[in-house]
């Protein structure tokens, strides 16, 4: 098992979600997020000031799949977040040691 974490402009979400779901994607966590990388912010005009925003809004979402579904799932996250410009975020894939459900006690792939 993996978990595929990929952290996303905010405007790109539904089009990954749906394009998840299509996929088959039975569920996934999703979060609002602050960070910044090679744009190293923004700035902005409020009121005729202006201001310098070190923290991009971003979201991060997290999935855990079979490892036979992970590479069409980061082909597909990738597919719906393009946008060509700085800013379109990141896709981290990990190892899961362990899933369970806790409302069954399911372990494993049988979790997910």
């Amino acid at each position: 098992m993996k978990l595929v974490m990929a952290i996303i402009k905010p405007s790109k979400l539904d089009a990954v979600r749906h394009a998840l779901t299509d996929l088959g994607v039975q569920g996934l966590t999703v979060s609002e997020a602050k960070g910044f990388g090679r744009q190293k912010g923004q700035t902005e005009i409020y009121r005729g000031a202006e201001y310098a925003i070190e923290f991009v809004p971003k979201i991060r979402i997290d999935l855990v799949l079979d490892d036979d579904d992970v590479d069409r799932a980061v082909d597909t996250i990738r597919d719906a977040a393009h946008t060509d410009k700085i800013g379109d975020g990141k896709i981290f894939v990990l190892d899961v040691a362990q899933a369970m459900r806790i409302r069954t006690g399911e372990t494993g792939s049988d979790a997910l």
